[in-house]
């Protein structure tokens, strides 16, 4: 039986030779041996096969003697939810977010929608599938669960729904399932939505929903422009995360969104630990300390995110690659109170997103993420660290290595699942030596690497 849909964090595969209904009921089987579970939660994301591999799941959970609570149809960030708010022993989501249109997976929390990743039970999970099945003592029970009314009350909780204004936004699902919560919440908010690619439609006719690509950014930028939009927020396709755009169609690095939710969420508890990721970190430290926080740097991904945040019971955390996590959300990700968060900010502020972002821009210019493929990642970044540490004010590892001056900085760290190097630039107001250093550090490295 091929396993190699079993990753690090979650489960990603092909449809059927990697993932298909055979291999999900006995995930389902396994799953409830070696966690224990006795309610478990249940959803799917609209790709197509997503409903046909919930069902064998589902038949898996039960026949351990699991009892299953199926909330259908939905997003990630539903499962977490349900999973904490009806304390339920864990939840598991069938999804392959933004990965190919024949892909499928799934997503695993426990009790507190705490995740199980490789490092505390996926592995188990997955060496468990391969061995032979006992009877459990009694069936397991099915039931449906609307979870939808008690998650937007939840949602609208962390806005001031009497500061909000008319406002116009443009949202693109991408064909995903956030269109049905902005349905929903819709009823409840004065904004009038523009919605692009909003059906969902596990065909995906306008490709897959990932916007962090750059060819799937103009939908939504052009729609933006054309009805003379506030902003533009796009999501993947399980919305566990959202893209935003300026009131000129630019879309916003998620780097300063990172900082702009410090800043609001700040405001609201009075002060608060934020935790954030290594790779730019200036304009989040910075914005953090003015609103009275203390922001806390943690290794990238979310499993080390959420755990870290549990730890400093952090109100908020973030990553530049847009996944922002909530202390009264389970210490979770959402693609939803996110932009919540900033469209009460624009209401509150009365300023546009492009002059709330371009002021931290200005003050802290960065490159972006700029991936390159290395033949032996280690040593080039060893041999770059050994180049620029001694004239360093600090050098640090938490995420790979990231080495501070007095104006400028940068962090390079390497790919968990390929031969790919990451590196990102930032400086203190001044964009023509964050370039000059970003060009500097590429060019070393493809000269290291060419030397081998």
């Amino acid at each position: 039986m091929d396993l190699s849909c079993f990753k690090a964090y979650d489960l990603r595969g092909r449809v059927p030779d990697q993932l298909n209904p055979t291999l999900a009921e006995r995930i389902g089987r396994a799953y409830v041996e070696v966690t224990g579970a006795k309610r478990v939660i249940v959803g799917y994301d609209i790709r197509l096969s997503s409903r046909d591999i919930a069902d064998a799941l589902c038949s898996g959970l039960m026949a351990a003697g699991a009892d299953v609570f199926d909330i259908g149809l939905c997003g990630t960030e539903l499962v977490y939810f349900a999973t904490s708010h009806y304390k339920m022993d864990g939840g598991i989501m069938v999804t392959a977010s933004h990965n190919p249109r024949d892909h499928n997976g799934m997503k695993m929390v426990g009790p507190d929608s705490r995740p199980i990743s490789s490092d505390n039970g996926l592995n188990d999970i997955r060496d468990r599938v391969l061995e032979p099945f006992g009877d459990a003592p009694e069936q397991g029970r099915y039931e449906p669960l609307e979870v939808v009314t008690a998650y937007v009350d939840h949602l609208l909780g962390y806005i001031t729904a009497g500061s909000l204004k008319p406002k116009t936004i443009v949202v693109n699902a991408g064909n995903g399932g956030a269109g049905l919560m902005i349905d929903e919440l819709e009823q409840h908010l004065p904004f009038d939505f523009i919605k692009v690619h909003h059906q969902a439609d596990g065909h995906f006719p306008n490709g897959v929903p990932n916007p962090i690509l750059e060819e799937n950014r103009a939908a939504t930028a052009d729609a933006v422009v054309e009805y003379g939009a506030s902003m533009g927020i796009a999501w993947d396709g399980d919305y566990d995360r959202c893209f935003f755009f300026d009131e000129n169609g630019r879309f916003i690095e998620g780097y300063y969104i990172v900082g702009l939710l410090a800043d609001q969420f700040l405001r609201k508890t009075g002060g608060g630990k934020v935790i954030h990721d290594p790779r730019l970190t200036w304009n989040t430290i910075d914005l953090v300390n003015a609103a009275g926080g203390k922001a806390i740097e943690s290794k990238t991904g979310h499993a080390f995110i959420k755990q870290r945040m549990r730890d400093e019971d952090a109100v908020y955390g973030g990553e530049m690659s847009a996944h922002h996590y909530f202390r009264d959300f389970a210490y979770c990700d959402s693609g939803m109170i996110p932009w919540l968060l900033v469209a009460e900010r624009l209401c509150q502020s009365g300023q546009t997103l492009s002059s709330l972002i371009d002021a931290r821009i200005e003050a802290y210019p960065a490159s972006g993420e700029i991936n390159r493929t290395i033949d032996d990642p280690p040593k080039v970044i060893a041999a770059i660290e050994a180049k620029y540490s001694p004239g360093a004010k600090s050098v640090s590892h938490v995420d790979g290595a990231s080495i501070e001056f007095d104006d400028w900085r940068f962090n390079l760290r390497m790919s968990n699942t390929e031969p790919v190097v990451r590196l990102n630039v930032e400086s203190r107001g001044d964009i023509a030596l964050m370039k000059e250093k970003t060009a500097e550090l590429l060019a070393e490295m493809q000269r290291l690497n060419e030397k081998g």
